[in-house]
């Protein structure tokens, strides 16, 4: 038997399944003020290369015509050490939820991304805050400094968490070995490959972005949440009629 011998869906609720909405993906207006994009940088370090390659990036995204933020972590609690009425994690929060794109940008320690940069991932939830889930339906790059030898250990494990925000992670990444090397006394990169690749990922960055954020709601829109808040209304209506 194939398959086109029998194309039903039984398990389908079949009206929360829509067409493919062509007009919502390729038409409608485009926003025209500046993308806004929040960098986060993972080391507290005086001389903190994550920071100073987050910097580079920044510079190249307001050249590209971006509004960029920067969040400082010094300060930032652990994540269930205080509530989310922390100033810092208010912070962070309204950052993240500002957003139309986002960088992260960690040192590799112990073959990881750092803790700094795990906290403050670790305190931007998933569910929504007043309705906007903080992190959905942004575009994200990754960058990791290395102290050795070229590794993507973090950038592999912040591209997880990306997906696991539901962020759309651009294909192109940075890692920037013995990062000591690429920076001069005033805390600027160097000429070099690692420099052209950070000029790729950030010029990708604002071509997604711009591509995207104003279909951000509709790429983002899931039969699986459409199913499940059917369901809830259906219970709400259920009650009532007790």
């Amino acid at each position: 038997m194939d398959w086109k011998d029998d194309t039903s869906l039984p398990n389908l609720t079949d009206d929360l399944l829509h067409p493919i909405d062509r007009a919502a993906l390729l038409g409608g207006t485009s926003s025209d003020h500046r993308p806004r994009v929040a960098m986060l940088y993972g080391s507290l370090r005086e001389r903190s290369y994550s920071r100073l390659l987050t910097f580079e990036a920044a510079r190249l995204l307001d050249r590209l015509g971006a509004e960029v933020r920067i969040f400082d972590p010094s300060g930032l609690p652990l994540p269930d050490d205080t509530s989310a009425d922390h100033p810092k994690v208010q912070e962070l929060r309204e950052l993240s939820l500002w957003s139309e794109a986002q960088v992260w940008c960690s040192p590799e320690r112990h073959g990881a991304m750092s803790g700094v940069m795990k906290t403050q991932i670790d305190w931007l939830p998933l569910s929504p805050i007043g309705g906007i889930r903080p992190t959905q339906g942004r575009t994200l790059a990754v960058m990791q400094v290395c102290g050795g030898s070229q590794s993507f250990n973090a950038v592999n494990q912040m591209r997880i968490l990306g997906r696991w925000m539901r962020m759309i992670t651009i294909p192109n990444q940075s890692s920037v070995a013995k990062a000591w090397l690429e920076f001069d006394d005033a805390g600027r990169m160097k000429p070099s490959p690692y420099y052209n690749r950070v000029v790729d990922v950030m010029e990708e960055l604002m071509k997604f972005t711009l591509l995207t954020r104003d279909r951000s709601a509709y790429l983002t829109d899931r039969y699986s949440e459409r199913v499940e808040s059917a369901e809830d209304v259906h219970k709400r209506v259920s009650l009532k009629s007790l």
